[in-house]
């Protein structure tokens, strides 16, 4: 069996870089990915400016109890006159720095009368004042290729003027079901039947990834609806992802289909748990990911496995989030000869140190365990694990965005 690693840097190997930009407005932007470096276009701020609503004044014009005149009142946007010697200007936070001026004393720091200041605390040099590009200098590299677009890389491009961005085409993803024992919720369910999860499960991951759903089809267990499926799939998506199907059953038709339609399947076992059967195909120039059935199983390895590879596939620097660390909670002891992943919960103590407290009931069957779970602890395997023990923290907050 691959172990865990093997197999998540196979899957991430099987990417194929983006290839179609196209231009977006700062509003459409979030969790876009962008195609091009991106440099300051003004230094920011573009001048010296009042960091506080104060006044301003030359340093060497103060002496304690000294009565200094207010020459003006500028607000911020307007342009102030130059400081007269022996003199001060009224600033609010924001306002241009006069020529001549230094430093900004806090209004809270003087006492104003008759159109005049005292200043009660010594002032320090330069304070308060925000210098001419001490933020970003133009023609500075704001971001780089790769990086996804969120409200603080907005943010900065706004402050730029910048208001329309080159990105990466949205990844199309195909997801394809298969068997005749799943209906659709909302349909009715007959004699040994199931409600088909996967399906909607996996277009909310994608979805949750920034990718997006093209097709999510279902097929019964023929080669005819299977071949159609596929057909469709290969025809207008960047990536598939199948579920079930590719055992060696009488109805797995999936391998064979893919072999029919000029693609070859590298079936592996994974040595993890839940998620043990992964395979991996090209077919057309289009990866194919074919996920376990079993809606836990799917979940886990499309989290952790599948999720490198779409991100790798949408032209992210980073394909692979942080991997936090935990102590497990658990008066069950863990030794297993595959990696086990459980669904947990965490709880932190006044230190700060995660507590991982695992989902009374692990088995791949429990879908429920899933809206409970916060992320994933992994077990490493052949390895005695108990109470206390520091393991590895997979946070859905990292691994499904």
């Amino acid at each position: 069996m691959l172990d865990f690693d093997t197999a998540q840097e196979h899957l991430a190997q099987a990417a194929t870089a983006p290839t179609r930009k196209e231009t977006c407005s700062l509003e459409e932007a979030q969790g876009r990915v962008l195609a091009t470096a991106l440099s300051a276009q003004v230094d920011l701020p573009p001048a010296d400016n009042s960091a506080m609503d104060g006044y301003a004044i030359r340093l060497a014009d103060y002496e304690a109890g000294t009565t200094l005149p207010i020459q003006q009142r500028c607000f911020a946007g307007e342009p102030p006159e130059p400081l007269k010697p022996g003199h001060t200007i009224r600033l609010f936070t924001g306002s241009l720095m006069p020529e001549g001026a230094d430093t900004v004393v806090m209004q809270e720091d003087t006492t104003e009368t008759d159109n005049a200041i005292v200043i009660n605390t010594p002032p320090v040099a330069g304070a308060h004042v925000r210098k001419k590009g001490e933020d970003v200098e133009k023609e500075q590299e704001l971001l780089q290729p790769g990086t996804v677009l969120g409200p603080a890389q907005i943010g900065l491009l706004a402050s730029q003027g910048i208001h329309q961005v080159e990105v990466w085409a949205r990844l199309k993803v195909g997801i394809l079901t298969t068997g005749d024992e799943l209906v659709s919720p909302g349909q009715a369910l007959g004699p040994a039947q199931l409600y088909n999860s996967n399906g909607a499960m996996l277009a909310a991951l994608v979805a949750k990834l920034g990718a997006t759903v093209v097709h999510q089809l279902h097929a019964t267990d023929t080669h005819e609806s299977i071949e159609s499926a596929f057909k469709t799939l290969l025809q207008d998506c960047d990536l598939v992802l199948t579920v079930g199907g590719v055992s060696v059953g009488e109805k797995d038709l999936v391998k064979p289909t893919i072999e029919l339609l000029g693609g070859k399947l590298d079936l592996w076992k994974v040595a993890m748990k839940p998620g043990k059967p992964v395979a991996l195909a090209q077919a057309q120039g289009t990866p194919i990911v074919c996920l376990p059935g079993n809606p836990v199983s799917a979940f886990v390895v499309c989290a952790l496995l599948v999720s490198p590879l779409i991100r790798a596939m949408q032209g992210r620097t980073e394909t692979r989030p942080r991997v936090m660390y935990g102590r497990l909670r658990s008066n069950r002891q863990f030794n297993e000869t595959r990696e086990e992943f459980l669904r947990v919960q965490t709880k932190s103590n006044n230190n700060g140190e995660l507590s991982l407290v695992p989902y009374e009931l692990q088995g791949s069957a429990i879908i429920s365990s899933l809206p409970w779970a916060s992320g994933l602890a992994r077990i490493p395997a052949n390895t005695v694990v108990k109470d206390e023990d520091i393991v590895r923290y997979y946070a859905f907050a990292d691994w499904l965005v």
